[in-house]
Order: C-alpha cells, then sequence, then structure tokens
C-alpha cells in the first residue's frame, strides 16, 4: 500500500487570517464597552495575547524553522 503523500498548507496565510480575526476582535472588544467591563475585563487582553503568539509563530514560519522549512516534506 502506498504511503499518502504530505499536503502541502500555506502556513502563513493561515496566521496572517488569525491575525486578521484577531485584530478584529481586539478592536471590537475596545470599541464596544460592554465586552469589556465586569467579568470580561480580561477579553482585550486575550485578543492581544493571540496578536503577540501570531507573530511570534508568523516570524518562526517565515524564518523556515522546523516543518515549516522549504523542501523538508519534499522526497
Amino acid at each position: 500500500m502506498e504511503q499518502p503523500r504530505p499536503v502541502r498548507v500555506p502556513m502563513p496565510r493561515i496566521i496572517e487570517v488569525g491575525l486578521a480575526l484577531w485584530a478584529l476582535a481586539l478592536v471590537a472588544t475596545l470599541a464596544v464597552p460592554t465586552l469589556r467591563e465586569g467579568s470580561r475585563s480580561w477579553w482585550p487582553w486575550c485578543c492581544s495575547a493571540g496578536l503577540v503568539l501570531g507573530l511570534a509563530g508568523y516570524a518562526y514560519v517565515r524564518r523556515g524553522r522546523g516543518n515549516a522549512a522549504a523542501g523538508v516534506l519534499d522526497d
């Protein structure tokens, strides 16, 4: 039985979409006061953490580390 071939996934594009969604969520939580009051005071910080971690992941992928390096999955 032949082994399935790895699927190429455009990780930089996926991370860019995720960053855009985190940025949109941050803008929404800052624009609507009820989304950051009371027990929801941590929501803007969650969006900020998502942006910071996404940027770190984006830098990691763009530099070609680990399995994200070009040619790693090629035979």
